[in-house]
């Protein structure tokens, strides 16, 4: 006779393991399910509410966005759009050039450094960037005194201005996106170009920018919404001096302006959300083929 030997173990284990798998996998996803429910849906569904809701009947109606389409409120989402566009493109341009040389930098605590201090950088904004730049450059900022910029036309408070303090947080948000792309270069692609006689700027012209032009696209239209969506700076500095969506909602809010617009700047809000809904729609695909070339 034979005796077969078996551990006390195995069967519970294997019970463990069965019943595991029968668990069902989406109730994992409920909490974050929940979270993004009230953290989003419930502002999502207040804003399209108060959007299409008239002040006066409280009846659903199209009147509040086509207001925030008209007039002052139509000129405010054009000059975000123009600011947040060219502050995007110029710290395109910018970042571009910074994040090649930290990529090809040769010393490790030089960009560790640098991308350190991009990452605070690009999130330095509101109030105290505001006081920051009205202390140096503002019509009695040091700088401003010290180099007689005011006898040479210089307004810190004017579109260009928040143009550079924009490029303050802009620049290192570029460098922060640009560089991986820029570390996915292959190596072998520069040689190979320059075996076949091809200079530096050809090399840029038609190998590196092609397969980096989704990247930078991606990299502008992230630029775009940052910029976009910044109000705490803009209120700092210039308040209602450069028309801006963001100032026109918090006007319309607290009615500094005029009594009653709450729901128009809803409205706006939901035109925002719209704006950016076309960011992200351009930006996704924009990183999907990118990551295709530099995997």
């Amino acid at each position: 006779m034979t005796a077969t030997l078996t551990r006390p173990d195995v069967a519970p284990v294997a019970s463990v393991k069965k019943r595991r798998r029968h668990v069902p996998g989406g109730l994992a996803v409920l909490p974050l399910l929940a979270f993004t429910a009230l953290a989003f849906g419930l502002p999502a569904w207040a804003v399209l509410d108060g959007a299409f809701t008239a002040k006066d009947t409280g009846a659903y109606s199209t009147a509040n966005l086509t207001t925030s389409l008209q007039g002052a409120y139509l000129t405010a989402l054009l000059g975000s759009v123009k600011l947040s566009a060219v502050s995007a493109v110029l710290a395109a341009l910018l970042g571009l050039p910074l994040a090649q040389a930290v990529v090809t930098s040769r010393s490790r605590a030089l960009r560790e450094a640098v991308l350190t201090a991009s990452g605070v950088l690009a999130n330095f904004g509101g109030v105290p960037l505001a006081f920051a730049f009205v202390a140096t450059l503002g019509n009695a900022g040091v700088l401003t005194r010290h180099l007689g910029l005011t006898d040479k036309g210089w307004d810190l408070y004017s579109f260009w201005g928040l143009v550079l303090v924009y490029l303050y947080f802009l620049i290192p948000l570029m460098v922060l996106t640009i560089a991986p792309a820029l570390e996915g270069l292959r190596t072998q692609w520069r040689e190979a170009a320059r075996n076949n006689g091809a200079t530096a700027v050809q090399y840029w012209r038609h190998v590196a920018l092609p397969v980096l032009l989704p990247s930078l696209l991606g990299g502008f239209v992230l630029l775009f919404g940052s910029a976009f969506a910044a109000y705490a700076t803009a209120a700092a500095m210039v308040g209602s001096s450069v028309p801006l969506v963001t100032l026109q909602i918090a006007d319309a809010l607290s009615g500094n302006v005029l009594v009653g617009q709450e729901n128009v700047a809803l409205a706006l809000s939901l035109d925002m959300v719209l704006v950016a809904g076309l960011v992200m729609a351009v930006y996704l695909p924009l990183q999907r083929r990118s990551a295709r070339w530099l995997a």
